[in-house]
């Protein structure tokens, strides 16, 4: 089936009490893993791409093969473009043929992101793609974007409702004391806010920092509310190890396919464990 937005599997989700998992792909040997995955486990899926990802790939090759992909199983398969700030790139991207979009104005204050919000749902909504807004400040890095850990303001559940209320924003990210890269200790989430913020909004709400979060405070997190986990950090970790193996048992190999091929089946393994994790295996002819 074609390439699907990320709108009504989400609310499904949200509805059912499971997340979607959402994966950064870098190349397209990823993208081929987490489809597989997805296909071997009968799950709705969501492939990402960071601003960075689309300079160095391209809007239009990106959604051309994510494309080819939906169209070799009848699973929801929606193309979110992610942590982006720039509008002209979100409208590149949803000419391109993304069917989901997301809108980071958080580092602005609450009346300005509500206004690049709604500008941008003002297009998006007008050819069916998602658009997912950021609240409050997820800590880490993702791509250039930069939050010191001290800066890492968490959400406010009323702001929630108001922010969503305001711009009708089809998904929100509320930062909840999750982390983007690999965590350095245990993180520190705020599963009451979790709570507070899903009682006060009816829009699927996203875990950002997916990566390194323990399973039990994922199922919690997805127990609240959470219809949708990123993950990025480890996908990368998982592909880079495998080609590092490879030229440590063989530093001449110079045929790309040994390499990639690894690579892909260590994707794949991950993302089968996060689709299972988030409890969405099995959903792929529900979501629809």
């Amino acid at each position: 089936m074609p390439l699907t937005s990320t709108t009504a599997v989400l609310q499904h989700a949200r509805k059912h009490g499971y997340a979607v998992a959402a994966f950064n792909v870098h190349t397209l040997e990823m993208m081929q893993a987490v489809v597989d995955a997805a296909i071997e486990s009968d799950a709705p899926l969501i492939l990402q791409t960071t601003v960075g990802t689309v300079s160095h790939l391209g809007a239009d090759y990106i959604a051309a093969a994510a494309e080819v992909a939906a169209s070799r199983t009848r699973l929801p398969i929606g193309l979110h473009l992610d942590h982006c700030t720039d509008y002209n790139v979100i409208v590149r991207c949803i000419r391109a043929g993304y069917t989901s979009v997301m809108i980071d104005a958080s580092m602005h204050p609450y009346e300005e992101n509500v206004e690049r919000t709604a500008r941008v749902i003002s297009v998006a909504s007008a050819v069916g793609v998602n658009v997912e807004a950021e609240l409050g400040k997820v800590g880490g890095v993702e791509d250039d974007i930069v939050v010191d850990e001290r800066d890492a303001l968490l959400a406010d559940p009323e702001e929630c409702a108001s922010f969503v209320a305001r711009t009708g924003v089809d998904t929100l990210a509320p930062a909840i004391g999750t982390a983007h890269g690999i965590y350095k200790g245990d993180p520190d989430i705020d599963f009451d806010r979790i709570a507070r913020i899903a009682g006060r909004v009816d829009v699927p709400l996203v875990l950002h920092g997916g990566s390194g979060i323990p399973a039990d405070q994922v199922r919690r997190a997805v127990a609240l509310g959470m219809a949708k986990m990123n993950i990025a950090t480890e996908l990368r970790i998982a592909f880079s190890d495998a080609i590092k193996r490879v030229f440590e048992e063989r530093p001449g190999e110079n045929d790309p396919r040994k390499y990639m091929v690894p690579a892909k089946e260590a994707v794949k393994r991950l993302a089968l464990e996060k689709i299972a994790l988030c409890g969405c295996a099995g959903r792929g002819g529900e979501a629809m």
